[in-house]
């Protein structure tokens, strides 16, 4: 049986694929983005039903295409729903003709021996290939940790497994991580009249919008998107965020006044009995710290440039803390708080097992420079923090991939280099 050649292989097609798909295909190298499900499948099948970007839609998309062009509906300061986000990046395909074989699952990765490339093993076949783009994203593996046992009669789920409130059984709910996720389910929840307990550990907390503008614009002219990447270990922040019902700032000494219980980061468990870490008023004091010192380097920014840019009082205040803020709840009988789910928004972890190349450290993670890995022929693309703090979202990932891309063009003129030099002729 013949094996199908390619000069670069991109794994994944998803905003990171896509995005390296196009790149690839201005500089010439011939490719395959291989797919083992549908086009941006985690945006349908692995987010709740009411999730929107997080990000304007005149912000958080490629260059080359705009969310109206998908549906008319959304205009430049909307947040897309989740299905027009996945819509957008089949016709984002489709207008750069990405050469995407979906329904492929890879296998296996490995390097050929004694000769250039790599050995690709997929659920239709072998693939031979001079370099492999892993671009499979930050989002492979979801984290629930070994906290609560599987038998303890608690619904336990991670926050890719939810979809909406109907879904769940009468009771209260805990949801553990106060990121994006964890904010947004939690809020949902609250407003379909759950009792909702919520787990908060450090994080930042930005405005959504100030002074008129999205809060993506502040990071932009301010200049926090490009931020080089963090020290090792650093890498990941928790970002308190949402574009939800039109996009609003997150508060959570706001949701704890409406009736949201807050309690501290998750720490164990014991017959039937959660505890928590004292760190609730900390963590709120940094939450709220954050999101004041990003108000005052948008004044300072306004009072520099002269802009014309309305005052925005309400950004700055406060609710009296509620109770649980003041006194933080230490531990929970989940029974009787009358909890029957709780929901892990606790993130998620790579999973490069398949690729059985020298290319990781002894965590797993990708050894790299701006993608480019310390195992030749070998690139990551989509990763937090890849290049700038911008990498993971849909317009970072896409600058990202421009890196890439030209850096396998210029190997490749190596090589072509290599094979149209005459060979000085053997001495005897």
């Amino acid at each position: 049986m013949s094996v199908e050649k390619i000069d670069t292989l991109v794994i994944g097609a998803g905003q990171a694929g896509l995005a390296m798909s196009e790149h690839l295909g201005k500089n010439g190298v011939p490719h395959l983005v291989l797919e083992r499900h549908r086009i941006a499948e985690r945006w349908r099948s692995e987010r709740w039903d009411s999730l929107v970007a997080n990000g304007p839609a005149w912000h958080d998309r490629f260059p080359g295409l705009e969310f109206s062009a998908v549906d008319p509906k959304v205009g430049p300061d909307d947040f897309a729903p989740k299905e027009t986000v996945a819509d957008y990046f089949v016709a984002y395909a489709d207008k750069i003709a990405a050469p995407i074989r979906c329904g492929v699952e890879v296998l296996k990765v490995e390097r050929n021996a004694g000769r250039p490339g790599f050995r690709v093993e997929t659920s239709t076949g072998v693939i031979e290939a001079d370099r492999i783009v892993a671009a499979t994203g930050p989002f492979q593996r979801p984290i629930i940790p070994p906290v609560v046992p599987a038998d303890s009669g608690i619904l336990q789920m991670h926050s890719t497994g939810y979809r909406n409130p109907g879904q769940l059984p009468e009771g209260a709910v805990l949801v553990v991580g106060a990121g994006s996720s964890g904010v947004q389910i939690a809020e949902e929840l609250l407003r379909a009249g759950k009792r909702v307990y919520l787990s908060v550990g450090p994080h930042d907390r930005p405005p959504r919008a100030y002074r008129g503008r999205d809060f993506c614009w502040w990071l932009g002219v301010l200049g926090k998107w490009d931020a080089a990447a963090q020290e090792p270990g650093k890498e990941h922040v928790t970002i308190a965020v949402s574009g939800a019902r039109g996009g609003h700032t997150i508060d959570f000494r706001r949701l704890a006044a409406d009736g949201m219980v807050l309690v501290g980061k998750t720490e164990s468990y014991k017959d039937g009995v959660v505890r928590f870490a004292p760190d609730l008023v900390e963590n709120l004091s940094q939450g709220d710290a954050n999101n004041r010192s990003l108000l005052d380097e948008a004044d300072a920014y306004v009072a520099r440039n002269g802009l014309d840019l309305p005052q925005d009082p309400d950004a700055r205040a406060t609710v009296p803390d509620a109770p649980c803020v003041t006194d933080p709840v230490l531990s929970l009988d989940l029974a009787a708080a009358g909890i029957t789910t709780i929901i892990w928004a606790t993130g998620f972890a790579v999973d490069y097992s398949w690729m059985k190349v020298d290319a990781f450290d002894a965590s797993g993670k990708p050894r790299h420079q701006r993608g480019v890995s310390t195992e030749p022929g070998i690139y990551f693309l989509g990763l937090p923090w890849q290049s700038r703090r911008g990498s993971s979202f849909i317009w970072g990932v896409w600058h990202d991939a421009k890196y890439l891309a030209d850096q396998i063009a210029i190997q490749r003129s190596y090589m072509a280099y290599h094979d149209a030099a005459p060979r000085a002729p053997e001495k005897a």
